[in-house]
């Protein structure tokens, strides 16, 4: 039968593989003519890397700092970018040519790794969101030992860490050691209401699909969901901590979100529920829709470029370089 086969899959390894896409297709090369823009040389003259510097004990507790060349300043502004891989793969160092860009800008960029999920630990979103949120005040005492004092910052990802970033602008921005001023990002699951998922047919409302939507949804949280709580306050209560949209509120920093019309791996669905909390708390917020793209982004070269664009318009509004 399908449903004990498929929730076996779902309830183990095999429901986070379902996110391997979201690495792998939403790094795509900027290729277009004005994707050097965006690049820059990197050597002395712009800045210098300090890598695997440890903000914890685990194997993957580690970060890179991209510092500007110019050390003259009182304070400096943060701005992390978190890789994408699914949660599952991906490394600090594929936001490379982002991070380097950055600190040519004058910022401090900060790459972090996470735990990611595999067969032989229990690593969820939401312990990989606390990783997240543990490494911020080390990253920012670090940049300090390295003679950068950060005043204010901004958080920011692909895919998957675009979902830790939302989850950290959040959820946890009134505890953060310095403030957060903005976040921009790719992609990112936002919100698991089973209904919007139905790239993954779990819309369906059946009972193999919200045993399905419990097993994937509970894993992911990193705690026991069961079919029958879905719909209900309990549900909503048992996915808030991974549930970058059920924090937004009046004082939520400014968004800048792009999504694909066409996405396979994170529901679109769940971006337009995103953009409506937005527009309901009024959040000052961009939300640039690809109408003919997938997770990739791939095929609206305009809009994409938009993007990256309203990143450094973001950037010079909320987190302006001093």
């Amino acid at each position: 039968m399908m449903t004990k086969k498929w929730v076996r899959v779902l309830g183990y390894i095999g429901i986070f593989t379902l996110f391997f896409g979201l690495g792998a297709a939403s790094k795509v090369l900027l290729e277009p003519a004005w994707a050097k823009d965006y690049q820059t040389e990197w050597n002395d003259k712009i800045g210098t890397t300090v890598s695997d510097i440890a903000y914890g004990d685990g194997e993957a507790h580690k970060f890179d700092l991209y510092l500007p060349a110019d050390k003259t300043k009182a304070s400096y502004k943060l701005v992390v970018y978190l890789h994408a891989g699914g949660f599952t793969m991906g490394d600090k160092t594929d936001d490379r040519e982002m991070l380097r860009w950055l600190a040519s800008k004058g910022y401090v960029a900060a790459g972090i790794n996470y735990t990611l999920r595999n067969e032989e630990n229990n690593a969820s979103v939401y312990s990989q969101s606390m990783e997240i949120k543990n490494s911020m005040p080390v990253v920012i005492e670090e940049a300090k030992k390295q003679g950068y004092t950060i005043s204010e910052m901004a958080i920011s990802g692909g895919s998957a860490g675009h979902a830790l970033a939302m989850i950290y602008a959040y959820r946890d921005a009134k505890i953060s050691p310095v403030p957060v001023k903005m976040v921009f990002g790719a992609v990112g699951p936002s919100s698991f209401y089973p209904e919007a998922w139905s790239n993954y047919g779990l819309d369906q409302n059946t009972e193999e699909t919200r045993e399905a939507a419990a097993g994937l949804f509970g894993i992911m949280a990193g705690k026991t969901i069961t079919p029958d709580m879905i719909g209900s306050p309990e549900y909503d209560e048992a996915v808030k901590d991974i549930s970058a949209l059920l924090w937004i509120d009046e004082d939520s920093v400014p968004s800048l979100m792009a999504y694909g019309k066409y996405d396979k791996v994170q529901p679109y669905k769940a971006s337009v529920r995103l953009q409506k909390r937005l527009e309901q708390f009024n959040v000052p917020h961009d939300y640039i829709v690809l109408e003919h793209s997938g997770h990739g982004l791939q095929n609206d070269d305009k809009e994409f470029q938009l993007y990256y664009q309203k990143i450094e318009d973001y950037l010079e509004t909320y987190l302006p370089v001093e």
